[in-house]
């Protein structure tokens, strides 16, 4: 394969990488190299069938598609659809199980009361006023001026020293506003009106939309060690990391990643639902995933399930980036990076924007990034 036949190349083939080269391939016409380092397409979105169970697992940890954006969905909509699953997480926590995000089942359960759906807002304005924190100036100051310190502490902060293994003191304030809260029973875990797993699995949503005559993709491939043999007037969009990309010029950006163990048992099912999350510290995985939950329209076996225990660390240069630490020194250290320019190179997604990015998040931005800079 020539590299010199191709104006655009993409590096990465997840949700950002695949809609932009989509929408080049099918808008303007020309043609699109895709560089993947891995054996397959999807980035962490990917997923495929587990050979010993036949249940369909997300490689990378659990994948719900949600938006509230009616332009993501009249995009992705051309390429999948959706089941009726919503996503609801429990937590456990002292050999008791919540429901997460905290609503008020969790606070009547962990408190041993039994207040009304009116009398939340008053009794969690008491438990917030104990701490007198006007102007939260990190993770754990935000979280105790949200919900008080006592759900702090049993919800938040051992489950956030593992995810992050960092001191919540040093996280930044807005890592917390993600977690909803709730003063009445609702509880699923998002809120947007579009939200599922799609039907026939991840990867075959990238399947249809990289399924163009414009469109080639180079599996397998590294790009660091291509790069040398791209054109240089070729139009690179990379979404992998910044700091990679410029050969760690102003020192290395904190990332976190994921290990996964995963265990076959023989039951139908292990937890009862789809993710099951470890408050307390001393249990060394964060949460367990069991994949069967994600299809109840499918008849798979009725006496096997798959789960995967997740794990966080800090991410080496050898692993594979989830996401990004944000400290103060991360974010000072990401602008610099910015302020690089490399002619015809342009960068995307979340590794490449240092930006927590959710799939539809990544979908608006790919689309954003094409009319503003492509078309």
């Amino acid at each position: 394969m020539h590299l010199s036949n191709y104006k655009y190349i993409i590096i990465g083939s997840g949700f950002f990488g695949s809609v932009v080269a989509e929408r080049i391939a099918s808008q303007k016409h020309e043609k699109v190299l895709i560089i993947e380092k891995r054996n397959h397409i999807g980035g962490n979105s990917y997923s495929e069938i587990d050979k010993d169970t036949g249940i369909e697992v997300h490689k990378y940890g659990s994948h719900i598609f949600h938006t509230k954006s009616q332009k993501v969905w009249d995009y992705i909509s051309n390429f999948m659809k959706l089941n009726n699953y919503r996503h609801k997480v429990l937590t456990v926590y002292k050999n008791k199980i919540y429901q997460m995000p905290i609503n008020l089942s969790t606070i009547n359960n962990f408190y041993n009361i039994n207040l009304g759906s009116y009398e939340v807002s008053d009794f969690i304005k008491n438990e917030i006023d104990k701490e007198n924190i006007k102007k939260p100036g990190n993770l754990e100051e935000k979280a105790i001026s949200l919900i008080g310190r006592p759900l702090y502490e049993a919800f938040i902060k051992g489950y956030t020293k593992k995810q992050w293994e960092t001191d919540p003191k040093k996280l930044p304030s807005d890592t917390i506003t993600r977690l909803p809260f709730r003063s009445d029973y609702n509880s699923d875990y998002f809120d947007d009106f579009i939200q599922g797993i799609p039907i026939e699995g991840y990867t075959d949503i990238f399947k249809k939309i990289l399924n163009h005559k414009n469109i080639e993709l180079l599996l397998n491939t590294d790009y660091f060690i291509v790069r040398e043999k791209i054109p240089k007037n070729s139009i690179v969009i990379y979404t992998g990391p910044i700091d990679r990309f410029f050969n760690y010029k102003y020192g290395e950006l904190g990332w976190r990643t994921l290990d996964f163990e995963s265990e076959i048992i023989d039951v139908d099912d292990y937890q009862g639902t789809a993710v099951m999350n470890y408050a307390e510290q001393d249990m060394k995985y964060t949460r367990i995933h069991e994949f069967k939950h994600y299809h109840p329209e499918r008849d798979y076996a009725k006496n096997k399930t798959i789960i995967f225990r997740e794990y966080s660390r800090f991410a080496k240069k050898e692993d594979e980036p989830y996401y990004p630490i944000n400290t103060k020194e991360d974010k000072e250290r990401f602008e610099k990076y910015k302020l690089l320019k490399k002619k015809n190179a342009y960068f995307g997604g979340r590794l490449g924007e240092y930006m927590y990015y959710d799939m539809d998040d990544s979908i608006t931005q790919a689309l954003n990034f094409y009319y503003s800079f492509i078309n």
